[in-house]
This record gives structure tokens, sequence and C-alpha cells, in this order.
């Protein structure tokens, strides 16, 4: 959305191909975003006002083959359209890791065990965190890394954005629900970004959060629905049993549904991890290996809001430098 509204800015023509019904991607499912609070809400609607009317939008379509001759390429929509151009931007996004993979944890298994992408349906639908008991949850338990820096899940990686996430969801929780007693459990907090740091202080100082260095082992589920969590505590050395009321998974981040279908079309390369490999980085972050496809935003990997819009801005220019 933001790559479209800079590009057609210069003049140039511009078409978006999207397969579900609408614009925004993950966006269009979040309640509230870090460091400001800001309402995704509110960023949809600026993303969706920069956007000219003459960029034409396809919804509910999907590219079925590309062919380059020369300098161009010709696409053909699941719709039957075929079009043309001079350069493609692939910008596939992400998907949520399926936490029902991690079968210990519980997810999809025992009612009180949900995902943070779960939580954040919650908040934006304006909807009250309850249990499956129709209780508000006195005692919650946040788990860090679902799905990342996980080598049994093949992922490896670090998803950038649970940390701060979890900081972020639990004091929401703390402000909806003032009685209730929040820990999170994590191997190590990373706070990438500015004022990351000082959000992480005051939901221990402020909202009175507890951070507790420890990986779940295993979650089930109590005679009376609530959970028991076996962690072991890695800054004492020591197993430790919890009871609590819901647990809330922090899932990573994963390759969009879609992404090994335009890996084939256009014949491009991907990092082990399964995302689109860029040219070089960092000098040619939004570029590939072949001339006129470029890639952006989260199908590169991990990504905060605010880096892929930067980026979204970048590979405009870098478009534009190519197309001339």
């Amino acid at each position: 959305m933001e790559a479209s509204a800079k590009l057609s800015g210069f003049g140039l023509s511009v078409t978006i191909v999207e397969q579900t019904d609408k614009l925004g991607g993950k966006l269009n499912q979040w309640d509230r975003l870090f460091p400001n609070n800001l309402p995704a809400k509110d960023l949809l609607t600026k993303l969706n006002l920069a956007i000219p009317d003459n960029v034409q939008k396809y919804v509910n379509t999907e590219v079925i083959a590309i062919q380059k001759n020369k300098h161009q390429f010709f696409y053909s929509l699941k719709n039957g359209e075929e079009l043309k151009a001079d350069a493609i931007l692939v910008s596939t996004g992400f998907e949520v890791f399926n936490a029902r993979k991690k079968e210990e944890y519980g997810y999809g298994i025992y009612d009180n065990v949900i995902t943070s992408a779960d939580l954040e349906q919650i908040f934006r639908n304006n909807g009250k965190l309850i249990t499956n008991a129709g209780k508000s949850p006195e005692r919650i338990g946040i788990i860090h890394c679902v799905g990342s820096r996980d080598e049994k899940a093949c992922h490896t990686y670090c998803s950038q954005v649970c940390c701060i996430t979890a900081v972020k969801q639990s004091i929401e929780i703390r402000e909806a629900l003032p009685k209730s007693e929040v820990f999170c459990f994590y191997m190590d907090l990373r706070m990438f970004g500015r004022h990351f740091e000082n959000i992480y202080k005051d939901a221990q100082v402020k909202h009175g959060v507890q951070f507790i260095r420890g990986r779940l082992s295993e979650a089930f589920e109590n005679p009376d629905g609530t959970v028991m969590l076996k962690v072991e505590d890695t800054l004492l050395g020591k197993p430790l049993k919890m009871n609590v009321d819901m647990v809330v998974l922090m899932v990573g981040m994963t390759p969009a549904a879609n992404a090994n279908k335009i890996k084939d079309l256009l014949e491009l390369e991907t990092s082990d991890d399964g995302f689109f490999m860029p040219l070089e980085v960092p000098y040619g972050s939004t570029k590939t290996s072949i001339p006129g496809v470029f890639v952006a935003g989260t199908s590169t990997g991990p990504k905060t809001m605010e880096n892929t819009i930067n980026e979204a801005r970048a590979v405009a220019l870098d478009i534009k430098d190519y197309l001339k």
C-alpha cells in the first residue's frame, strides 16, 4: 500500500494484486500498535487514503502465471485477465506460526490457551478477556518465542516483534483487568526498538507484570479448566510449576502461504527459513537476482510495522531508478 502510493506519486502506473478481499494484510486483524498504542485502524485509514484513485486494485485475485520477455513481465490473474508490467514488487507478507504444531502447549486442545493473534482480535472487537467458564482470568501466563528460536519447530530465527508485543499485551491485560496477575515467561528479552526498553520497565514498575526467565516445557489442563504450566526457571536452574487461568502464546512470523508459488513463478531464491532472499544486504535489500523484480516488507523476514513502511518507501525509489 505504501509503495504503491509512492510509485504513483512518481507518475508511474501501478497495479495491486491482493489475494484477500481487502488491502492491509495482518493490519486488518491488529488492535493497537507499539510503541505508542496507535490504533491499527487509524494507520490502515492513512495508508488507504494515501493511495491515489488511479492505482488499479484487484482483490480476491491471485497471479497464476508469469512470463518475462526482455524487460517486460506478462502475468495472468486467476480471474482470466492478462496484464503486463515493467517491474514487479513482491510483498507477500507473513503468516503467524501455527501454534497447534506445539502440541505440548495445548493450543486447540485446551479451552483457555489462546495466541497473541487471538488476543489482538479480542481487543480489536472490544471483547472482554474471559475464561471458558465465563469468568475474568485472575492469573494469565504469557509464553514468549512460540515458533521462534525453536529448532524443533524448524524456526531458529527471532521474529523480532514477539517480545515487545508480549509487553504491550501484558500492559493491556492489566489495564483491562487491574486485579489480575500477569506472568511473562521468556528466553531472552529482545527490545530492539527505541522506547521499547521504557515500555518494558513500565510494564514492571507501573503495571506489576512479572517476568520469569524460563522456557515452558509442558502445559496441561486441570479438571477445573485452569492450566498447569511446567517451566524451567533458567535463572535459578530449578523446575517451576504454576497454575494459571489463561495462557497466551506469543506466536512468531513465518513465510506467507503463497510464497513458494511466487518463488516458482519468478524463479526467486529463498533463505533456509523460507523468506525471500534479497540480492545483497544491506545495500540491495529490496532487489533480487532477477532484474525488475523487487521485494519488500515481511516477505524477506520478520519486521516491525515501522521498518516495513520505511522499506516500502525505499523500494519505491529503487523501482523508480530501475525504470529510468
